[in-house]
């Protein structure tokens, strides 16, 4: 009887075949089972999480950038200009309508009607956008006292894009300060009843006359 072998990748078909053979001695029976060695199985890796993907994502689309860039520009030439100058080039792909002070909804949170104001990368999305180039750099061999994401004109021009807008969206970006715990206030133990008061001896009588 002819058994076919079995790949160890795949599991064994579900039509196996059992040899079954007749003992000389006993005239019982003995059954070996056709399948392949057991094997432990490789567990796959654990994807990237969601930030870990989007900030590969960013570094990528940076560094296609610097490659577009005329003159192309090397990463270790890049400084904080550089990086301005990427964020305005991102704002052509924005969806955050930012009224102008000409605009009638100039400050209006929720305009009742359309209007021609430029779509504009929202302070939010720049704000995670740096935040994750910063780590990126790093973990790439940059220094952090050279990061240009890191830089001051960075951080200026963060500040105001969110404070332009606020003030143009009629919305404020401020962080609400998270309420202090309140403290315990320990109460004094309360007394204890009359009967365990510790009283104040009283003097003793002094001794009369006679007991001289």
């Amino acid at each position: 009887m002819e058994i076919g072998s079995t790949s160890v990748d795949s599991p064994p078909p579900s039509d196996h075949r059992v040899v079954v053979a007749t003992s000389p001695q006993g005239g019982g029976t003995m059954s070996s089972g056709v399948g392949g060695a057991s094997s432990s199985p490789i567990s796959p890796a654990p994807s990237p999480s969601r930030y870990e993907s989007q900030k590969r994502r960013d570094w990528n689309t940076f560094g296609q950038y610097l490659k577009n860039h005329r003159p192309p520009l090397s990463l270790a030439r890049c400084s904080g200009a550089h990086v301005l100058e990427f964020l305005r080039y991102l704002d052509q792909f924005g969806k955050t309508k930012v009224h102008t002070q000409m605009c009638p909804f100039f400050g209006h949170p929720n305009p009742p009607a359309p209007c021609p104001c430029p779509l504009r990368q929202a302070w939010g999305s720049l704000d995670a956008l740096i935040g994750r180039l910063r780590a990126a750099y790093e973990e790439n061999g940059g220094k952090p006292e050279t990061n240009p994401f890191g830089a001051r004109a960075v951080r200026l021009y963060l500040r105001e894009v969110r404070e332009m807008q606020a003030k143009a969206r009629g919305i404020s970006y401020e962080k609400k300060k998270r309420k202090k715990p309140q403290q315990l206030q320990l109460q004094p133990p309360p007394p204890p009843p009359p009967d365990q008061l510790a009283l104040p001896q009283s003097p003793p009588p002094p001794p009369g006359p006679g007991a001289l």
